[in-house]
C-alpha cells in the first residue's frame, strides 16, 4: 500500500457505551459519493472522542502528525458518548473523525451518519481484507462496504493460577471449555467458601463481560447474515446453560458477581495474587496489568476452546469513522490511514520498549488487529522475559489470534450485547429460564434494530 499501513489510539479495553436510538437523519448518501479521498490533506481536521491515549497512541499521533505537515489537527480528548454524537450530528456540529467502540458502528452505517471507506482505502492503495484479519473487517462491514478504520483485537484466553491449581490438585488441561464433565469437578475442587461467601473461585467466567465469547463458542450466533438480531435460536442456549453450571458449582452467580466486583483487579493485592481465582477468562490487554507482580504470582495460560475442542476467539475493539457530513474527509482519512500504518505501529512499539526498559515491565506484545503488524511487532519487541511461566501466557495469546469471529455486524450492535447481557443475568440468577430470557432480550433488540431501520 502507498502510505505503509494502519491503526490507531488507546491500548486499553474500550468503556461500556449505553446505545441512543436515533431517526435516520443527517446528510444523504448523495454527500457521501461526492467525498474526495484523493486531494492532499490540507485544512483543519476535528477528531472527537480521543480519550486517554497512553505512549502507544501518542507515538503514532505524533507520526501521523508528522505525515500531514499542512493540516493542523484538533483533537477533542473526550470519551465517545453516543448521545452527544447524535445531538451533535443533529446540530451541525460535525466533527471530521470520531473514535468509537466497533459494536456502534453498523448503528451510524445504517442511518447513513457515517461514510463507507472503500474508496478511502483505494485512494491510500489500503487492501482491508489483507492488512486487518478478516474478523476484526467484518466487525465495520455492513451491506458489503466497510465503514470504519479498525483498530485493535485482544482476543481472550484462560490465564491460570498454577499455585491454587496445585494445591487443589488440578491440571492445565482441566480446565477446558470444550469438556463440562472434565471441566466443572476440576472448578469445585478448586473453589473455596467461609461461612457461605466465596473465598477463592475455581473459575471465573466473566459471565457478564464475555457473554458472547460463550455463547459464539458453544455454537450459537447473535445475528444473521443481514445483521438482525436472532437471539433467541435455541443454539445460543448451550452457552448460557454452561456458564450456570459454572457459576451454580460456586455458589450460584449471585455470590460469584459480588465476589469477583470486590477484586483488585488493578492493584497490588489483585485476584491472582491473592489467590482469589484458579483461572479466569481475560483478554490480552490484562497479563500487562499483572507483568509488575511476577515474583507474587504463578501464572499459566490455556486457549479458550469452543465446542469442537478447537481454540476460539472474539474480535472486539474500537475503529475511526468519518461523519457524512464531514468538512475535511481527505484529511481524515488520510489521518486515519497513517496512525494505522505500518510505520505508526513500528513507533508505537519503540515508544512500549522504551517504557518497559524503564518500568521494567515485560513487553507483551501489540495486538493491532493487522497480522503483518503483529508479526513485526512480536519479533522486534517481545523478547524472553526469563520467567519462563509468563513467556508462556505471552505465546498463548498469539497463539491464538488465528481463531477470530466477529461478533457480527448489526445496526442494532450495542442494544444486543446489553440485552445478551441481561439474558445471561437473568438465566444466571434463576429468575427466567435461559429460552424465556433469550426470548424477552431478542423482543427488546429486534425493537433497536427496526428503530434504526426504519426508512434505510
Amino acid at each position: 500500500m502507498r502510505r505503509n499501513r494502519r491503526i490507531a489510539v488507546l491500548l486499553v479495553p474500550a468503556a461500556a457505551l449505553a446505545m441512543a436510538a436515533c431517526s435516520s437523519g443527517g446528510s444523504s448518501a448523495g454527500s457521501t459519493a461526492a467525498a474526495d479521498f484523493t486531494g492532499t490533506p490540507t485544512g483543519t481536521l476535528n477528531g472527537w472522542a480521543f480519550d486517554n491515549p497512553d505512549e502507544v497512541g501518542t507515538s503514532r499521533l505524533d507520526y501521523a502528525a508528522k505525515q500531514l505537515g499542512d493540516v493542523d489537527v484538533k483533537l477533542d480528548q473526550t470519551a465517545f458518548d453516543a448521545q452527544k454524537f447524535t445531538t451533535r450530528l443533529a446540530g451541525g456540529d460535525v466533527p471530521d473523525v470520531v473514535q468509537m467502540d466497533r459494536r456502534y458502528v453498523t448503528t451510524y452505517a445504517a442511518q447513513n451518519l457515517i461514510m463507507p471507506l472503500d474508496k478511502c482505502f483505494q485512494a491510500h492503495d489500503v487492501d482491508a481484507d489483507t492488512w486487518w484479519y478478516k474478523f476484526v473487517v467484518d466487525d465495520v462491514r455492513y451491506k458489503d462496504q466497510v465503514w470504519a478504520v479498525p483498530q485493535f483485537y485482544q482476543p481472550p484466553a484462560i490465564l491460570l493460577n498454577e499455585r491454587v491449581m496445585k494445591a487443589a490438585g488440578v491440571t492445565d488441561d482441566q480446565i477446558d471449555t470444550s469438556k463440562p464433565d472434565v471441566l466443572i469437578p476440576a472448578i469445585a475442587k478448586m473453589y473455596k467458601e467461609s461461612g457461605g461467601v466465596p473465598t477463592t473461585l475455581g473459575f471465573d467466567p466473566v459471565a457478564t463481560g464475555q457473554a458472547g465469547l460463550w455463547v459464539l463458542a458453544n455454537g450459537g450466533h447473535l445475528t444473521d447474515k443481514d445483521g438482525k438480531p436472532t437471539l433467541d435460536d435455541p443454539s445460543n442456549e448451550a452457552g448460557i446453560d454452561l456458564l450456570k453450571k459454572i457459576t451454580d458449582a460456586q455458589g450460584g452467580f449471585a455470590k460469584v458477581k459480588s465476589f469477583t466486583d470486590a477484586f483488585d483487579t488493578f492493584g497490588e493485592n489483585n485476584q491472582f495474587v491473592a489467590d482469589q481465582v484458579g483461572a479466569q477468562v481475560d483478554a490480552q490487554w490484562y497479563p500487562n496489568v499483572l507483568s509488575p507482580y511476577l515474583d507474587k504470582v504463578q501464572l499459566g495460560a490455556v486457549p479458550f476452546l469452543g465446542k469442537d475442542g478447537k481454540p476460539f476467539s472474539v474480535a472486539s475493539g474500537s475503529a475511526f469513522v468519518i461523519p457524512t457530513a464531514a468538512k475535511n474527509p481527505a484529511a481524515a482519512c488520510a489521518w486515519a490511514i497513517d496512525l494505522t500504518s505500518s510505520a505508526a505501529w513500528d513507533a508505537a512499539g519503540e515508544a512500549r520498549g522504551a517504557t518497559r526498559k524503564a518500568d521494567g515491565g515485560v513487553n507483551t506484545g501489540l495486538f493491532t488487529g493487522s497480522p503483518e503488524a503483529d508479526k513485526a511487532l512480536r519479533t522486534t519487541w517481545v523478547v524472553p522475559s526469563g520467567n519462563a511461566s509468563f513467556d508462556q501466557v505471552i505465546s498463548t495469546y498469539y497463539d491464538v489470534l488465528d481463531y477470530g469471529r466477529t461478533f457480527g455486524s448489526s445496526p442494532a450492535g450495542q442494544e444486543l450485547e446489553n440485552e445478551l447481557n441481561n439474558a445471561v443475568t437473568a438465566a444466571l440468577l434463576g429468575d427466567k429460564s435461559t429460552k424465556e430470557a433469550l426470548a424477552d432480550a431478542q423482543s427488546a433488540a429486534q425493537r433497536a434494530y427496526d428503530n434504526v431501520t426504519a426508512g434505510s
